[in-house]
């Protein structure tokens, strides 16, 4: 596992250095290239793009770093106990995914970032499917803005985040600075995949972007 990022130059620097490798774009099915296997998949989920207005007045107050350790989001049946830790691949500069083959259910927490429930944008990622089918993200289209996710910290805290914004957007489109850059609120930017199947892959990400607030 790499070192974490702790402050905001550094998490910059890391940041240009990464998007200068390539493109961010965080989430891949591991569907495979043949077409029975993409034959057997879910559609598209079309989730589509939505956002309410920024958050007015003072953030919740940002929680001390502590790893996270599952997510919970009610609206989409999601019970996760178990965190991933991702990193960057440094010859992509993509950021992995959890392993389709034993991690399907659980999302990964980008641990080069802040920890969910601290000052600045924490990164999850979490499989709408894989070449197996459904995955942890299987009912995406079923979120709403302003539901919940809630993450289990190693502190023994819970930080609960309200989702403020929904982008649906093509891979190669990916806002890498919207996603992974700096905030002044704990914020949290949970990826997962979307669109089409081509050549064995999701075309589009869905991401979602929250605000801390207890």
């Amino acid at each position: 596992m790499r070192a974490t990022v702790r402050t905001a130059a550094t998490a910059a620097a890391a940041l240009a250095a990464l998007t200068a490798c390539g493109t961010l774009t965080a989430c891949g099915t591991g569907t495979g290239g043949g077409a029975g296997s993409a034959a057997a998949l879910p559609p598209d989920p079309k989730v589509g793009s939505t956002a309410a207005p920024a958050p007015a007045g003072e953030a919740a107050p940002a929680l001390p770093r502590a790893k996270p350790t599952g997510m919970k989001i009610d609206a989409a049946g999601v019970d996760a106990k178990k965190m991933v830790g991702l990193a960057v691949d440094p010859a992509t500069g993509e950021l992995g995914v959890p392993n389709a083959d034993t991690d399907a259910d659980n999302p990964g927490w980008w641990t080069q970032g802040v920890t969910p429930g601290e000052k600045g944008a924490a990164v999850l990622v979490a499989h709408f499917d894989t070449k197996y089918g459904h995955a942890v993200m299987k009912n995406v289209k079923k979120i709403k803005l302003g539901d919940l996710i809630e993450v289990p910290r190693e502190d023994g805290k819970t930080a609960r985040f309200t989702i403020r914004e929904i982008e649906d957007v093509a891979k190669k489109d990916f806002p890498t600075d919207k996603v992974y850059g700096d905030t002044s609120r704990p914020e949290l930017r949970l990826l997962t995949c979307g669109g089409e199947i081509k050549n064995g892959h999701r075309t589009n990400n869905v991401i979602l972007y929250a605000d801390l607030v207890t």
